[in-house]
Order: C-alpha cells, then structure tokens, then sequence
C-alpha cells in the first residue's frame, strides 16, 4: 500500500504503535484538530514527509511507530476523544507539557479542573526552590573556592625551600590558621585602627602644630605612628608577594591590591614633595599630595582581610550588580518624577524649589529617607507630594534589598566553609589529597547545575523543543 493512499483522511483510520503501546485511530477524529502531529500526518503525501513527523512507518502494516512514552499517550487518546487535556496529580508536570508539547497539543486545551493546578505546578519550582538553588550554587563555587586553595598550596612542593614557603604563605593568608597568624593578624588590625585614629586626630585644632611661619605641620608623635604603619604594610605586602605560590598572578587578587593601595599614596607624597622642593615652579605639586595624604582613609578595607563579614559584603556588591542597578533605576525615576512635582506645586513660593535641579537633591534625600531638613515644602499640597515621595522611597528601596540580603547570606556562609577548610588543613609532607571536598558530591552539584539549566532552557524556549528532540 502507498504512502499517498495510507495517509488520506478518507481511508477511515491509521494504525499508532508508541512505544508497543498500540491503537487504531479513526482518521475524522483527528482532523478535528488540524494543528496536531496525527492530523498533520493524514496530511503527508511521501514517505520522507512521514518520516519528519514519526520515528518510523511500515508499508506492509500501515503502522506509524513513535518513539515516546506508552504511560502518558492515554492522556493523549482521550484529549482526541473528548476535545480537553486532563492531568493526574502523580504525573511529573514538566514531562506532561514536553508530552503534549510534542504532539502538538496546546495547554489551552486543560480542562478548568486541572488548568488551575497545572499552572501553580509549572510556576511552583522558580518560586519555592530558589533558597537550595542558591545554596547548591553556593556550595558548588565553595567546592571551586577549596580546589583553587590546594591547588595553589600544591605549588609548593615544586619549589625550592616549598614546605617552608607554604607554611608563611598560609601564616600570613589565612588568618585563625595558628597561633602565630592569629597574632599577626591582631597586630594588622591594630596598626590599620592606630594608623586610621592619627589621620582623624591629626584633622583636630587640638593637634595642630604650627611652625615658625605659622603654617600647620605634622605632630612628630603622628609621623611616628605613621611611618611605622606604612613600615609594617609594606613589609606585610613584600613578605606575602615573596611567598606567593603564582607571583605571576599575585595581585589579581582584590586583597594583595587593596593593600598596595594602602600604602601607595605614601610613597607618590614622598615623591612628589622631593619634586616640588627641587623646583618651585612645581610648587602646585603639593596639592596633589594633600589628595594623596587624604587616600589613607582607603586602609580601612585592608580590615576585609581579616573580617568574613568583609569579604562576604565585597563578594555580594561584586555579584549584585544587576539588583543595584535596579535599584539605582527606581530611585532615578522616583527622583525625577517627585522633583518635577514638588517643583511645579512650590517654585512660587518657596526659594529651596525654585529649579528642578533643587527638586532633585530635595527628592533624592526623601525618598532615601535622609531628611536633612535644609529644603522642605511650605504648601499643604507640597507636603502631600513629599509624603507620597517618602512612601515610594521606602518601596523602592525595600524591593532590591532582599535579593541583596540573601546573596549576603550565601556569600558569608561560603566564606565561612573556605575558612573552615583552610584552617582545618594539613600539609605536612606535602599534598596527597583535598581530604576536605568531596569530589563525587562536586561533580553531582556540576551535573545537576548542567541539568537544570538545559531544563530551564527547554521551558523557557518552547520554540527550541524540535532540536532538544533530535538529540534523542
């Protein structure tokens, strides 16, 4: 029997086999709905053409084999015998949508009493299983966190004097990892606190010195503490950079450069005083340095390397970009629209609204709900429009930081696990192992993390369904 007369409507039926699951099906009853892959069979008129839509065809037996699920075709069946989809509860209802998905069968087609529950079902994993996504996420990039630590610790064992090296290295990264580094990571923080305290102190009248000319000069008990800071920073930075394990790569870290900042401005002051005393015409070079004395303040975050919190807060920023740009947005808009506002109900009658450039400062410092009271609206329309910006930047500010507060939570607890890690090692008689990562759950996290985004990809692209399927 041909192809051409196998397939016309009006032969009366054509025979399915789904994966043995077979049934004989009455052609009419197909046509109903044209748009379906059955229906869209009756209307092939060559065997190529059968072939795109059905796994395989027999001439001898007019049968059309297809390769899918025998236990979900019923459902399938019935929505050609009733016109309505219906799904069970025990069904998984990603597998049911890619079903009917294939056969060409719309989801308005469920029935009103399972439309409701199917659609809860489908929206129910981005809701509910976004905190152990993120928690997996957090755990895989902890995994890659510990595999980078005894990768570089690893280094060592390839170097001359290496096990005495790895030992400083770890001393002097990784502070709780002894005894000695607790200590040296204490002392750290107390020459950052003094070395902050002076700057502060030395901005007092009550300290101020003056010289024979009457200009203000450096207190020579501040220039002690200060030249002893930047002594013990630069020795910290030279000490770590001599045992780095990849000198190549030493200040790709955010810390090693946060802590060559601290100590730069100190050196290009030295530099650029000794420029101006050699010649007077490059005597503005000393406002330059003036800039520079006051980058001091930036040693403070040398505190983040013996801070988790720090850390974690740094990390957050770094991988919040997209939440603080929204936030940044709302503000923008919430700013621009209240200042427009208040401008136009005060600008008569009140001196601090008289520009819409004042609106701006004015509305920026209510909705972050500041408040300085310097510019305040007069008019009792002024102030219903000022309670209303105060309201929205209360909204618009709340928004965001929930995406924010829980990336903080994340990120701290992973630091919290490389800490653990680090301080829990040991590398006497070099590296046999990372005893601490379990690499059968590592790479279980990578091919779940892998899974799940190809299944997003499939529900997020219906229209990419037919390459997913010719991957089977």
């Amino acid at each position: 029997m041909s192809a051409q007369s196998a397939c016309a409507p009006e032969e009366g039926a054509i025979r399915i086999n789904v994966g043995g699951f077979r049934r004989r099906l009455l052609s009419k009853r197909l046509s109903r709905f044209p748009e379906t892959r059955l229906a869209r069979l009756l209307r092939c008129r060559s065997k190529e053409s059968i072939l795109e839509l059905c796994d395989d065809y027999d001439d001898s037996e007019n049968e059309f084999y297809f390769d899918r699920n025998p236990a979900l075709f019923p459902y399938v069946l019935h929505f050609y015998n009733t016109g309505r989809l219906h799904v069970m509860d025990e069904l998984c209802i990603f597998s049911f949508s890619q079903e009917i998905e294939y056969w060409g069968i719309d989801e308005l087609f469920l029935d009103s009493c399972c439309s409701g529950s199917y659609h809860c079902r489908m929206m129910e994993p981005e809701e509910t299983d976004w905190d152990d996504q993120s928690e997996e996420r957090s755990t895989t990039s902890s995994f890659d966190e510990i595999l980078e630590f005894y990768n570089d610790a690893g280094k060592f064992d390839k170097q001359l004097l290496g096990s005495i090296r790895r030992r400083i290295w770890l001393m002097l990264d990784n502070p709780g990892y002894s005894i000695p580094s607790r200590l040296i990571s204490i002392f750290s923080i107390l020459v950052v606190l003094g070395s902050i305290t002076t700057m502060c102190m030395n901005s007092m009248s009550e300290f101020t010195l003056l010289d024979a000319e009457g200009r203000p000069r450096e207190d020579p008990r501040f220039e002690a503490v200060e030249h002893f800071g930047i002594g013990w920073f630069t020795f910290e930075l030279l000490s770590r950079f001599a045992v780095a394990p990849d000198l190549l790569h030493f200040f790709e870290h955010p810390l090693n450069l946060i802590d060559l900042v601290s100590i730069l401005p100190f050196y290009l002051t030295l530099v650029i005083n000794l420029v101006a005393e050699s010649s007077p015409a490059l005597a503005n070079l000393g406002r330059v340095a003036q800039v520079l004395r006051l980058m001091r303040i930036f040693r403070i975050l040398k505190l983040a390397r013996h801070s988790t919190g720090l850390r974690s807060l740094g990390a957050t920023l770094k991988n919040s970009y997209k939440e603080i740009g929204l936030l940044l947005l709302y503000l923008a808009v919430g700013v621009s629209f209240f200042s427009v506002m208040a401008y136009t109900v005060e600008k008569e009658d009140n001196e601090g609204l008289n520009t819409i450039p004042a609106g701006w400062w004015w509305a920026t410092v209510s909705m972050t709900t500041v408040g300085y009271g310097d510019v305040v609206p007069g008019s009792v329309v002024g102030k219903l429009t000022a309670s209303a910006c105060i309201l929205a930047g209360i909204l618009v500010v709340v928004l965001p930081i929930t995406l924010i507060f829980n990336k903080f939570s994340l990120f701290y607890k992973r630091q919290k696990q490389l800490e653990t890690v680090m301080r829990s090692c040991n590398f006497d008689g070099g590296i046999k192992e990372a005893p601490s990562v379990n690499l059968r759950n590592y790479y279980a996290h990578k091919v779940k993390t892998l899974m799940a985004s190809l299944s997003n990809m499939s529900r997020s692209s219906p229209s990419d369904h037919s390459l997913n399927m010719s991957l089977h």
